[in-house]
Order: structure tokens, then sequence, then C-alpha cells
């Protein structure tokens, strides 16, 4: 470091969604290559930077702060303000501050990134097969919040402890879980159990509760599953008596149901896919989109019927990709269709569903991470947004004229 008489100081404010998405440990990084002293926080009104170092290295960190921002993170406005130096000595990730009646934006829920896939399906990982592997780059956000600023005894993962290993990640700035609030593993995390009577309780869990749901699933069963922000009514799509069953028993006479598909390869068997409809089906929100259904689909027609499109989903939570796996004789597609009676809200609470969906479903794959926020899926038809919700709310839309 300089010595004092050549240092400058900036204090940096910074809103938008910056708040989840690892900013501070990409700031804390940014500092240590830009030789900087001083500390990052999280507020209730977003991130604030007391930072010390020569004048032309505070220039280039205020510039790569917006240039190389995460992936995930929005800057709405960026301030920085000259300061004498206040003598730091390193850099530091300080904790949170509440500032009253702030405001700071959430990012949406967000699907299952590459790394964390790769992790959920290596033997050698010690989150191999785990439902709820995620980092700072994925993961639930919006749906799990309760208060701000974003940090984890303000999420219902609040009543998880972290243990050793994860508690590590968790406050190491280099791990990419570096403060990755529903960071966990199977020894410390929520668990998934399946319920085949209603109120049988968690005390009921079977060897495997995902083999045993994809075998019901197999047999023409109706599944109650809980997911990122809500419950699904989940049956075999090629399956036309349990589609029929299901539509009967949800009141739903002709409005089409969705459907998951497991990867991009397999929806090309069912529907024509252009270009932006491929790039929207592998986006990180991972919305519904409307396709061209093929005329050689197994998909069964009452799943859309009288309609020449099919609203397709990939997998978005580790869950979901444990479920819909690939395997011989398991159904090419899962009609996922919002948990509730027409017309009434999404069942997001295990007790809910176990009440609201026990007519529906003849049994219930549950979890105990709680949800806050119910969020239903998106549904796209390029290139229009048809409904916002999960992977886009609650991000705002910049408008393009000014506003008072």
């Amino acid at each position: 470091m300089a010595h004092s008489q050549c240092l400058s100081g900036s204090r940096i404010h910074i809103t938008g969604v910056v708040q989840g998405v690892g900013f501070r440990p990409f700031v804390y990084g940014l500092a240590r290559r830009y030789g900087l002293a001083g500390w990052v926080r999280n507020t209730s009104a977003g991130v604030d930077i007391e930072v010390d170092g020569p004048a032309e290295s505070l220039a280039a960190f205020a510039q790569a702060l917006r240039a190389e921002a995460p992936a995930l993170a929005r800057i709405d406005s960026l301030e920085v303000r000259d300061r004498a130096p206040d003598g730091f000595n390193t850099f530091e990730i300080a904790n949170s501050a509440p500032v009253a009646g702030a405001f700071q934006p959430i990012s949406p829920d967000v699907s299952l990134c590459a790394d964390c896939r790769r992790e959920l399906f290596d033997p050698a990982d010690r989150r191999y097969r785990y439902p709820f592997i995620n980092c700072t780059n994925c993961g639930p956000r919006f749906t799990i919040i309760q208060d701000i600023p974003y940090d984890r005894p303000q999420t219902t993962m609040a009543r998880f402890p972290l243990c050793d290993a994860c508690a590590a990640e968790y406050h190491d700035p280099r791990d990419r879980r570096f403060h990755a609030q529903p960071v966990a593993c199977p020894v410390c995390g929520p668990r998934v159990w399946l319920e085949r009577d209603r109120g049988s309780g968690i005390g009921d869990q079977s060897a495997d509760p995902l083999l045993e749901a994809r075998s019901l699933l197999e047999s023409g069963a109706i599944l109650a599953v809980k997911g990122l922000g809500g419950f699904h009514l989940a049956c075999d799509a090629t399956n036309a008596a349990a589609v029929e069953e299901l539509r009967r028993r949800k009141l739903r006479v002709d409005k089409p149901f969705a459907v998951m598909i497991a990867d991009v390869e397999a929806v090309e068997r069912h529907c024509l896919l252009s270009d932006a409809e491929r790039a929207l089906l592998l986006s990180r929100e991972r919305p519904i989109v409307i396709l061209q259904r093929r005329s050689d689909s197994t998909i069964a027609s009452a799943v859309a019927p009288n309609q020449q499109t099919i609203g397709v989903m990939l997998p978005y939570t580790p869950l979901h990709e444990l479920l819909l796996e690939p395997a011989p004789g398991f159904p090419a597609a899962l009609v996922m269709t919002s948990g509730n009676l027409a017309e009434e809200p999404i069942a997001y609470t295990n007790e809910e569903a176990c009440t609201r969906l026990a007519p529906l479903a003849d049994a219930f794959l549950l979890h105990d991470r709680d949800i806050y926020v119910r969020c239903d899926d998106s549904v796209v038809r390029d290139p229009s947004v048809l409904r916002r919700s999960r992977g886009y709310a609650p991000g705002s839309l910049p408008l393009p004229w000014p506003v008072p």
C-alpha cells in the first residue's frame, strides 16, 4: 500500500439487485486486484463501500464495479463520493446493517446453474443427488426472503444451522457459496419425504422418496410435488387416463396443462423449436414456453385439448432434475400444473397442501424448506411474457420514458 500522503478515499453507494447475487465477494476480489483497503457491506438500502487507495486505482475500481458486475446483478445507481482516506489496512466484508424505511430490490428465484448440476450428478461430490444444492449463482431467493437486508437469518433457511463444511464455504469470499443464503447439504439442510396418506407425518419417510415418487408416476398416479414457489400436481403426460383423471379431480375442463420435460433434446421429440424458443427454455428464468406440437408427439391430447401447442418447461430445481431423470420406462414428460383446485390460489405450505390437495393427489412429495412467498410459473409465448412470475418477479421493468 502506498504511503498515506499518496492515498485517496472513496465512499460508494450502489442500488439495484445487488444482494444474493455474489456482489460482496465480487467487490472483495476487485479490491484485492487493485490493492485497495476498506470494507463492503449490505444494507437495507443497497451496498455500501468505503475504500482507500491511489486515485487511479480507485477510479479503475469504480469503473470495474459496473463493467464486471456478477451476471445476476443489476445496478440501478452507483454513486461515488471522494473523502479523506481512513487509514484502512485490509479489505473486509462487514456485517449487514439495517436502514429504517429503506427499499432494496430482491433477486428473483434462479434455476439450477451448470456448476451445481454437475455436482448434483457427481458421485464424488458431498452433495451428490441432494435435492437442495445451490450456490450464489442459483437457487431460491424471492420465495424464501422474509426481510431485508438479504441474510440467512432473514430467510426461511434460518432454522437450518450450517454444518462445519457448509459454514466454511459460506464464510469464504473466494468460494462461490460465500453468503449463498440457502446453502445446505444432506448433513445440515432440508430434506424430502413422501406421504402416501394425508397427515402420516415427517416420520413416515421412505428409504428413497424420489424413487418412490417416480414409481408412482410411472404407475399412473397423481402426485402433489412441493417446488420452489408452491405445489405442482404431477402425472405422466403420456398417460391419457392419468391426465383425464387429473382434469376431473382439478375441475379443469379444457384449459391446457403445462408439462415439464427433462432436457431440450427430449423437448424436440415433441415440439418444434426455434432458436429464440430454445434460448427461452434454457434461460435462467426457465419459464413455461408455448411451443408448436409435433404431430407424432406421444404427449396425450388431453394435456391441451383442441390445441396445436403445448406449454413446456425444463427442470429448474435440483429436486425436479432428480424427479425427471431419464430412465427406461419413465415418462417422457410430466404434467406439472399448479397445485390448486380450478381458480383457487396455489398451495404453498405442507399443511395447506395436505388439506386442500388431498382430494386431488394420491401422494405428496414434501420437504421442510418453507416457502415464504408463493410464486407460480412464468408463461412466455415468444416474444411476449404472458404471465410474469417465477424467475422474473419481483424484478422491475425499465420504462422507455421518464416518469415523475
